[in-house]
């Protein structure tokens, strides 16, 4: 491919940049930080540096460009991106991953060089302890003067091996902890904090390893950089300690919502000084409109008193209110008259059901049995994201990889004409089979080999009803295609069988769901990714998407009893969540349920956010 130089570079798919966002992209001298508020385009920003950094040759062949995110769903977006932004054998040279990806990656692959007794024989499973498994492993070994979170903290930080010559009653807590996880049972169990500190023991002892790692990544992008936490942090440093990588780092202080997982609390300070970084500030939301940006500003502001003020490029599109909290007396009120309001917007097409989010603090299955039989009444189904199929939530089953090459091959066999999925599969599946871009005939071969693949799976779908046996029938026929050797040797993380058994289950589960009760594979392929259904997940789960509609549901002193001024990882998961929203933004209350909470009324009056009588939205224009 022949190389664009530095001055000719424009952005690829995209009208234009901010000049920051420029300025930004063009520092690759030195590392930057670079802090974007809500909607202010931070994973394109990101595709467009990996886009100039990969056409221009700054990032040569055979260097590559790893970029890390929290997120499964926000890896596979970014890497999408710059998969359309780029031909192909650049765009293979960019790896997307989360960090768990990244670090379980280097573990399954250089397990047997971990020093002794770490790199023990047979498999392991990975698990993710809550307190009351760390409390009754003290218990059974007699630590009652250590408590479970301060156990829990020290999982995370201590390095390997654990010093025999500390006597405290916390270190040998700890060092029985590691032992009975790797020997005290028929398998190894294994939490990603711990697989964080083996792979830094890994790197500390290997330094051929090390530097295997540092020839192939010469640039580093971290995403929500400010959910960092100490660990991965500390993993990351001792990765490429020493080595002339530039990194990028993308984030927003006020969208630090990870406090309790171990996010940094000087995270953006301890970059700036350890890095050398520049730090830029983005000031635009191409997300919102100007009237929303107003009110996310007064929140902002809560958290920040010198936080700038951000410039809306977003194009308001609805008349009338755009946010408001509507007050209730009971919950059947609450419910009946939200999804006469829902049913009111999705008729008069203003609206379609999936852009409307239903955001609530916890206890997704149980708000889903109060509120869905009023929305089923009015012909509108419920997604909740949170529920499980078999041993994975739907929203991270739908970031899954596996999820992501069969869908778009269903939507092919489902449709005589799909351009887009076409596109998708192409490229999924020259990825799968490691085609090399500069082997014409090679590409030409497998190309061939989809199209017939694709022509078979339509024939199959055609003479096939859809119901649970022909769903699990078809997923057969995907799996035969691309195969399990394929996907674990493309994927870490489905090189352990348990693994990918999980995805690959309630890929069939969910996919047998949807096809019981409709009348065609698109009706199915639709639901299966909530096309047509009201989103309802957690505020937390809500980071990263966004919505034409907001509601957030019972915002009472009971169901978020948390939300105080005092607590400032609340505010700024409030904060998160308001800006997810495109158009509007509303907040339904329940006097049954509890008492409205004053300082969020307070706090959002000046922006022109009123209490409204609920009972009356239904007349409104």
């Amino acid at each position: 491919m022949t190389r664009v130089s530095k001055d000719d570079w424009v952005p690829q798919g995209v009208g234009g940049l901010e000049s920051r966002a420029w300025e930004a992209l063009r520092e690759t001298e030195s590392s930057v930080l670079v802090t974007a508020g809500a909607g202010a385009g931070k994973t394109e920003f990101l595709a467009q540096k990996a886009t100039y950094l990969l056409q221009t040759g700054i990032c040569p062949a055979p260097k590559r460009i790893l970029a890390i995110s929290f997120k499964k769903d926000a890896a596979r977006n970014l890497a999408e991106r710059v998969a359309k932004r780029c031909p192909r054998d650049q765009a293979r040279r960019f790896d997307s991953m989360t960090f768990d990806a990244f670090t379980k990656g280097l573990l399954d692959r250089f397990r047997p060089t971990i020093p002794e007794p770490f790199n023990a024989h047979g498999t392991y499973q990975i698990v993710t302890p809550f307190r009351r498994d760390y409390d009754d492993f003290l218990e059974r070994h007699g630590y009652h003067g250590v408590s479970a979170q301060r156990l829990e903290k020290r999982v995370q930080l201590t390095d390997l091996p654990i010093d025999q010559s500390n006597g405290s009653e916390l270190h040998r807590a700890l060092a029985d902890y590691w032992h009975e996880q790797f020997f005290g049972g028929g398998e190894i169990s294994l939490s990603f904090p711990m697989i964080n500190r083996l792979v830094k023991l890994l790197l500390q002892e290997n330094s051929y390893i090390r530097r295997a790692l540092q020839a192939t990544y010469s640039i580093v992008f971290l995403d929500e950089y400010q959910d960092t936490t100490y660990a991965q942090y500390d993993m990351l440093q001792t990765a490429f300690d020493g080595s002339d990588a530039i990194f990028t780092a993308v984030g927003d202080d006020k969208q630090r919502i990870m406090g309790w997982a171990g996010a940094m609390n000087d995270a953006f300070a301890q970059f700036e000084n350890d890095f050398g970084a520049r730090r830029i500030s983005l000031l635009s939301n191409w997300r919102s409109h100007e009237d929303l940006v107003r009110i996310q500003h007064e929140i902002a502001r809560r958290i920040d008193d010198n936080v700038e003020e951000v410039q809306a490029q977003g194009i308001r599109e609805i008349e009338g209110e755009i946010s408001a909290i509507w007050q209730f007396r009971s919950t059947d009120d609450e419910n009946n008259y939200l999804a006469k309001w829902v049913s009111r917007e999705v008729q008069s097409g203003r609206v379609e059901p999936h852009d409307v989010a239903i955001l609530i603090r916890m206890r997704a299955d149980q708000v889903e049995g109060e509120v869905a039989p009023a929305f089923a009444a009015r012909g509108l189904w419920i997604r909740n994201a949170a529920r499980s199929v078999g041993e994975i939530q739907i929203q991270d089953l739908l970031g899954e990889e596996l999820t992501g090459i069969f869908v778009p091959l269903l939507r092919l066999g489902a449709t005589d004409r799909s351009p887009e999925n076409w596109a998708l599969a192409q490229q999924n599946y020259l990825f799968l089979e490691a085609a090399d871009p500069d082997n014409d005939l090679t590409q030409e071969r497998l190309l061939v080999k989809l199209e017939a693949f694709v022509r078979h799976l339509r024939a199959e779908l055609a003479r096939r009803q859809p119901d649970p046996d022909s769903a699990e029938a078809i997923a057969e026929v995907l799996l035969e295609f691309v195969s399990p050797p394929a996907l674990r040797q493309s994927f870490a993380a489905y090189q352990r069988e348990r693994d990918f058994e999980r995805v690959w289950s309630g890929f069939v589960t969910l996919l047998k769901e949807c096809a019981e009760h409709s009348s065609s594979w698109t009706e199915a392929l639709d639901e299966f990714e909530g096309i047509g259904q009201v989103a309802l997940m957690t505020v937390h789960k809500s980071k990263g998407l966004e919505f034409h509609t907001m509601i957030f549901y019972g915002l009472d002193n009971q169901t978020w009893w948390s939300l105080t001024p005092q607590r400032g990882e609340e505010l700024n998961t409030f904060f998160v969540a308001f800006t997810r929203a495109k158009q509007r933004a509303f907040f339904s209350q329940c006097v049954e349920r509890g008492r409205a909470i004053g300082w969020i009324q307070q706090l959002l009056a000046p922006a022109g956010v009123e209490t409204i009588d609920g009972t009356t939205i239904l007349g409104a224009t």
